[in-house]
């Protein structure tokens, strides 16, 4: 019998090659979202309303009829495309828009919904969402904003997992979420060197700037 079938794992020196290789995939991570975060805040206003218009155009297409469905979104930061106005034009076609939000970290993002009237509150960073007393929904269509898109639309984020655990959550639950990822044509590299943890989108979208 060998080492790893009597210990029940990995040996311990591939162990210690794992925590290396996870330590510099993390560190090369960190590295490409300053980068890429920078590039995207730097975009000229005229540039990003008018990829704004485009990324909504291309998600009716995409989507095609919205009444009755829940479309998860988010509010943007640091130089994400402001799908708003598009929001507003969903909730005008019949559909419910929702918000994510953080409850806890380590933990998955519940969705609530966001009434168009609502007063929202400010969540974790600050980023406006509904209260405890919104509905939370399950969405059928979830718009996830990208920090970097790399090969088999694996998503590189802000680092804390959450859409990955949200993801991973829903589809466990049996739900089958439509899932597109959002951003700019320049954002796409060759690849996020995606980790065990990691959960591809599917679906994306990105505007030439």
């Amino acid at each position: 019998m060998s080492d790893i079938e009597e210990t029940g794992g990995a040996a311990p020196c591939l162990l210690g090659e794992m925590e290396q290789v996870a330590l510099e995939v993390g560190r090369w991570r960190k590295a490409e979202r300053v980068r890429l975060i920078a590039a995207r805040q730097a975009l000229p206003v005229a540039a990003r309303a008018a990829a704004d218009v485009w990324l909504g155009d291309a998600l009716d297409a995409r989507l095609g009829a919205v009444s009755g469905r829940v479309i998860g979104l988010y509010w943007p930061i640091k130089g994400e495309p402001d799908l708003r106005a598009w929001a507003a034009r969903c909730r005008a076609a019949g559909a419910r828009i929702a918000l994510p939000v953080v409850v806890a970290k380590g933990a998955p993002l519940v969705f609530r919904v966001w009434q168009a009237d609502a007063v929202l509150e400010r969540g974790v960073w600050n980023i406006p969402i509904p209260g405890p007393e919104a509905e939370e929904v399950v969405p059928d269509v979830v718009i996830s904003p990208l920090v970097g898109l790399g090969d088999e639309t694996y998503r590189l984020g802000y680092g804390g997992g959450f859409y990955d655990r949200t993801l991973a959550r829903i589809m466990a639950s049996g739900a089958t979420p439509v899932v597109i990822g959002v951003g700019y044509a320049f954002q796409r590299i060759a690849t996020i060197f995606p980790q065990p943890h990691d959960v591809p989108m599917g679906q994306a979208l990105l505007a030439e700037i």
